[in-house]
């Protein structure tokens, strides 16, 4: 064998024994491994690693951590701001195999997964169960990267996000060495909560590989329903009502008047082209009845120019895969577009204002933007399509983008509720952290001196 005479060469070398044909340099693997539904421009690692188990990302890790080589972890690569991009190189470490169920307790209401199960195959396994994994969010993506990114999605308005939901971790660190943090138990107050130290860390700490999370019951029954409303900020007023009323809200979700065209031309569909909602409860059947009614009052003295309540477990459905089809809807505006996905959260009564106030900044340029989210708990996205080949559209997407980030902090909000930070958000880090941004970077060199875990995500050093 020629001696590696490059850190990488050395690290494949001592890796191939072990990994053999789930190591590759192929350059269609290599182009795989970037994040494809990122609007930034694909940055695919100069080698891919598959790992099966704990024990082997740990091998890996020692040898990069040795040799120097830059270490992005890859789940299903849904990401949105860039984060499985590798634009210093180095080796993607595929985590998809690692995807068994280790241990489901009902009686506890828990569970133990490898870190590529998928949260799809996860509710598949607990369906005879009654209880599910209740962070719904759009992308197929697995529980690692969700943990990693710290995900949501349309029923965090009642469940939480994964900070709320992972109860403890496997994670690799850096140097290869494993530590468990946190267990099975609701609480602790023994020692730092290390747990939520990796949970949004985007695999710039180390690489988590099992998740032990919380799981709830399937509820007995669920109404669905949507409205719309003359104007946005109606619309948004009546979601800041509803949540106070304390009723047994599920989701509310909102698209705003382009989005509903988009979706009509997208789906061959006559809804009205106005704000709308969408609205899930779900509880006992009793408690939904009573909420229902109570709710449907609300929506009317709010404003509502139209209510239209599913009948049925599959009307409800169809309602909810037309809110599912909105991002696909929107890019189907400019055929051949992409465009930049971003998202904000703010306390929820700010909503209105930011809303409106981001509105108004399209409202002055060329570009669409269509608007959805997931406003019971403040967060909410905005398509910008614009055509990357063209500077002008480019310059002005970013102004748009700087513009809502701002605008969301200045009401007390977050530069991503969602999406995390990556590469898309990390020039917005120093205006919403200040000084601690500087702390986050002393932790990083304490637990990644090297700095090959995932380098120049969420901030540089």
């Amino acid at each position: 064998m020629t001696r590696p005479t490059r850190p990488l060469d050395a690290v494949l070398s001592a890796l191939s024994p072990t990994f053999g044909d789930r190591l590759s340099t192929a350059q269609a693997l290599r182009d795989q491994h970037v994040a494809a539904e990122s609007w930034l421009p694909p940055a695919p690692p100069d080698a891919v690693v598959m790992a099966r188990s704990t024990d082997e990302v740990a091998q890996v890790l020692r040898l990069c951590h040795a040799h120097g080589v830059p270490v992005v972890p890859f789940g299903a690569g849904s990401s949105i701001e860039g984060q499985v991009n590798a634009p210093q190189g180095g080796i993607s470490l595929d985590l998809s195999g690692m995807d068994r169920v280790l241990a489901v307790h009902p009686e506890d209401m828990d569970c133990t997964v490898q870190c590529g199960v998928t949260r799809q195959r996860l509710n598949e396994d607990l369906r005879a169960s009654g209880l599910f994994f209740p962070v719904d969010l759009g992308a197929h993506a697995s529980l690692g990267g969700m943990a990693s990114t710290r995900a949501s999605g349309t029923t965090t308005v009642r469940y939480g996000s994964m900070r709320e939901l992972v109860l403890g971790l496997t994670v690799v660190l850096p140097d290869g060495r494993i530590v468990r943090t946190g267990g099975r138990a609701r609480k602790s107050a023994a020692g730092y909560d290390l747990t939520h130290l990796f949970v949004g860390a985007e695999g710039t700490l180390g690489v988590i590989t099992e998740l032990t999370l919380r799981l709830a019951g399937i509820p007995e029954a669920a109404s669905t329903l949507m409205c719309s409303f003359d104007d946005i900020g109606a619309a948004t007023a009546a979601v800041v009502t509803a949540l106070q009323f304390g009723l047994c809200l599920n989701r509310i979700e909102l698209a705003d008047a382009v989005q509903m065209a988009a979706i009509n031309a997208y789906g061959g569909s006559t809804l009205p082209e106005a704000p709308t909602l969408w609205i899930e409860l779900a509880g006992s059947a009793a408690t939904v009845a009573h909420d229902g009614a109570t709710l449907h009052g609300l929506l009317e003295g709010a404003g509502a120019a139209r209510i239209e309540r599913a009948k049925d477990a599959g009307a409800a459905a169809a309602l909810w895969r037309i809110r599912h089809s909105a991002l696909y809807a929107a890019r189907a505006l400019r055929p051949g577009i992409k465009g930049m996905s971003t998202d904000v959260c703010v306390p929820i009564s700010a909503l209105p204002a930011c809303i409106e106030g981001i509105r108004a900044v399209v409202e002055r340029t060329a570009i669409k933007a269509p608007l959805i989210g997931h406003v019971g708990d403040g967060n909410f996205h905005m398509v910008l399509l614009f055509d990357a080949e063209d500077p002008a559209e480019t310059a002005e997407a970013s102004r748009i983008n700087a513009a809502l980030i701002e605008l969301a902090l200045s009401l007390g909000g977050t530069s991503t509720g969602e999406h995390g930070v990556g590469l898309g958000k990390k020039a917005y880090m120093a205006a919403e952290h200040g000084p601690a941004l500087d702390l986050m970077r002393d932790l990083k060199r304490c637990i990644d001196p090297a700095n090959i875990m995932n380098p120049g995500k969420i901030f540089d050093l």
